[in-house]
């Protein structure tokens, strides 16, 4: 008989559940809106339900599936099944495993942080299939990480492992909500690329990328300063370029640290794939410390976009 798995990628905007086959591929999908902040009960009940949902689409039952694994926000204490801390959820010290458990029947419940689940999902079904060393990185709201060596999540003592977006490429930088200045995602995320984007707007008022938002602020995005680069504006290119050297520079000291066979790069910005990562290389090649060695990182593109969370949370227990 078949056996499936669930994961649930639990965001801050959307709880977005898949049943997963033995091919690692999506069969059944469903979702809900996560309207947050509000109590973690009403969070897990439409998480259930969006379970249960995507059963029937699926067309299994309870004695089909082998497991259910999330991907949230924050950190998980899996020894004490906690969510520990996600601010963005406002959860502290969530019984999270008793509280799918309880509305789901299911007994072997897992969870982790969300970027550990999409570098898992890469790492098992798109880019890094076959890779033993890989690190992924999401350029979104923040930059996260996640490590995996042969196979597995690099998690440290407390689980905790893998925030490359929290250490400082800039001293005493721009503050970070984390508590330290200068942290990497305050430079390389698409939220920090915005702000360098209005930055940009206010200095040039003959920048192209007021035609591209309509004169309206609201409108600045993570591919405004891309798409006036492409179009030949001066300004946004000079935005673009900053915005390469500050993820290339947070991109050579993960490959200083673990010279992993394989760095990939997703999220929102990651869309741009070789826009951003041809020129990311360029630099790479002369910061890196093996800068002689016949062996070097490959940086790809993420490859799974966002089912990427869903399919990594299904297989947390292998």
């Amino acid at each position: 008989m078949a056996k499936y798995r669930i994961g649930v990628d639990l965001g801050g905007t959307n709880i977005v559940v898949g049943v997963i086959d033995a091919e690692n591929k999506i069969i059944a999908r469903a979702s809900r809106k996560t309207n947050a902040p509000r109590a973690a009960e009403g969070i897990f009940d439409d998480m259930a339900d969006a379970i249960s949902e995507a059963m029937d689409k699926a067309h299994i039952s309870k004695e089909d599936v082998v497991s259910v694994g999330v991907g949230t926000p924050g950190s998980v204490n899996k020894e004490d099944e906690l969510i520990e801390f996600a601010n963005n959820l406002a959860f502290d010290n969530v019984p999270a495993y008793q509280m799918l458990r309880e509305r789901t029947g299911f007994q072997k419940v897992y969870f982790d942080n969300d970027a550990n689940c999409a570098a898992l999902g890469e790492a098992v079904a798109g880019c890094g299939k076959g890779v033993k060393s890989f690190v992924m990185v999401t350029l979104g709201t923040g930059v996260g990480s996640g490590i995996i060596v042969n196979g597995k999540l690099v998690t440290g003592l407390n689980y905790a492992a893998g925030e490359m977006g929290h250490t400082v490429i800039v001293y005493n930088g721009i503050p970070c909500n984390c508590g330290r200045c200068g942290c990497w995602e305050k430079y390389s995320s698409a939220t920090a690329l915005i702000a360098q984007t209005k930055d940009a707007l206010r200095a040039n008022s003959d920048s192209l990328m007021w035609d591209l938002i309509d004169n309206d602020f609201n409108k600045v995005s993570g591919r405004t300063a891309f798409e006036a680069a492409r179009r030949g504006d001066a300004a946004a290119r000079a935005v673009v370029n900053q915005y390469v050297a500050y993820l290339a520079c947070g991109i050579s000291n993960i490959v200083n640290i673990f010279q992993p066979d394989m760095v990939c790069v997703g999220g929102g910005i990651g869309n741009e794939k070789e826009n951003l990562l041809a020129p990311t290389r360029k630099i790479l090649a002369s910061e890196r410390y093996s800068i002689h060695a016949k062996k070097q990182t490959e940086l790809v593109a993420a490859t799974l976009g966002n089912d990427a969370g869903v399919i990594g949370a299904a297989l947390l227990d292998e």
